[in-house]
C-alpha cells in the first residue's frame, strides 16, 4: 500500500484530513527509517579490512536489519488497512453483528501496533551489535537508529492503549500490557548501553 510510493507523497497524506494514514502507520515508517539506518552502518562496516574479523557477524545483521525494515514497511500498510476496516465497522448499525465484527476489528487494529512493538525490540538487538562492533565512523547514526526505534516504540504503544481502552477486554489487556512491559524493560536496558557507547564514540 504505501511500500512503492514516494515519501513526500505519505507525508503528504498524513498531513491531510484523511483518517489514514495515521499514528500508528507513521509510528512504523519511523522504524523503518532506524532500521534502514542499522543497516547503512553493517553495509559501512562489510568489506573494510578494519573489521574483516567481524564481516560474516555484519552480513547476518545487514539481513536482519533489511529484513525488518520490510516487515516495519508493511506494518505501514497494514495499520491503516486494519483502520479502513474498523471505520467501516463503525458505521454498520448496532446490533449483535456489529458488535461482533467490532471486536474483531478492535482486536486486529491493536494487533499491528502491537506487532511493531515486537519488531522494535527485535532491532534493538541490532543496535548493540553494531555499537560494539561496526564501523566507528558511523557511531552516530547507530545512535540515531536507537532514537527513532525508541520513538517508533513509544507510538505504537499509544495506538495499542487506544485500542485496548475500547475492546474492553481486561484479560486481553493484562496479558498485552505485561508483554509490552517486558518489552520496555529490555529495550531500556540495551538503550543505555547503546546511548553509552555511542557518547565514548564520539569523544
Amino acid at each position: 500500500m504505501y511500500g512503492k510510493g514516494t515519501i513526500n507523497k505519505y507525508l503528504k497524506e498524513l498531513a491531510s484530513k484523511s483518517p489514514i494514514p495515521g499514528g500508528g502507520s507513521a509510528a512504523a515508517l519511523v522504524g523503518a527509517v532506524g532500521a534502514a539506518l542499522l543497516s547503512k552502518v553493517a553495509n559501512f562496516t562489510i568489506g573494510k579490512e578494519k573489521y574483516r574479523g567481524v564481516e560474516d557477524e555484519m552480513k547476518d545483521v545487514l539481513n536482519c536489519a533489511e529484513a525488518l525494515r520490510g516487515e516495519f514497511m508493511k506494518l505501514c500498510s497494514d495499520d491503516a488497512k486494519a483502520y479502513k476496516k474498523l471505520s467501516k465497522v463503525f458505521k454498520m448499525p448496532k446490533g449483535e453483528v456489529r458488535a461482533k465484527k467490532l471486536k474483531a476489528a478492535l482486536k486486529e487494529a491493536m494487533q499491528v501496533p502491537f506487532e511493531v512493538c515486537q519488531t522494535v525490540n527485535k532491532a534493538f538487538e541490532l543496535c548493540l551489535s553494531l555499537c560494539k562492533k561496526g564501523n566507528k565512523n558511523l557511531i552516530t547514526d547507530v545512535g540515531d537508529a536507537a532514537l527513532m526505534l525508541d520513538c517508533a516504540f513509544g507510538s505504537a504503544l499509544l495506538n495499542v492503549e487506544i485500542n485496548l481502552k475500547s475492546i474492553k477486554d481486561k484479560t486481553l489487556a493484562h496479558a498485552v500490557r505485561e508483554n509490552l512491559m517486558s518489552m520496555r524493560e529490555e529495550i531500556n536496558k540495551i538503550d543505555q548501553e547503546v546511548a553509552k557507547g555511542v557518547e565514548e564514540g564520539i569523544k
